[in-house]
This record gives C-alpha cells, structure tokens and sequence, in this order.
C-alpha cells in the first residue's frame, strides 16, 4: 500500500457510495485500487500515463 492509497477507515466511508458490480458486460477493476490510482495521479500531478501498474491501466482510471 502506498502513502497515498486509501485507509481501511475511508474506504469503509466510500465503499457504499460506489455502484455495485455489473452482471453484464465485462467485470469492473475493482473500485479501491482504480480509486488509489486516480489519488495518486492527483496528489502527485504526474500525467495519466504514468500511474503505476499497481493501479491497473492509467486509461481506466483516466475514464473513471
């Protein structure tokens, strides 16, 4: 876990806010790590590109 990905604390907060996972269609990256991903690009103002893998594709939390 990086410094800046989510507490259990805030995601507890935020989890019941977020849409539930589609049956339909292809499955949803899971919302916390895309979350951490989208933190990260903000805190650091790198560009979308440069998300770490850990956060799955940059295009996914781009379009999120």
């Amino acid at each position: 876990m990086g410094r800046t990905d989510l507490t259990e604390q805030q995601w507890a907060q935020l989890r019941p806010l977020l849409p539930p996972h589609s049956k339909r269609g292809h499955a949803y990256k899971d919302h916390r790590v895309v979350l951490n991903g989208i933190i990260w690009r903000q805190k650091t103002g790198a560009p979308w590109r440069d998300i770490p893998e850990r956060y799955g594709s940059w295009h996914t939390c781009h379009d999120r």
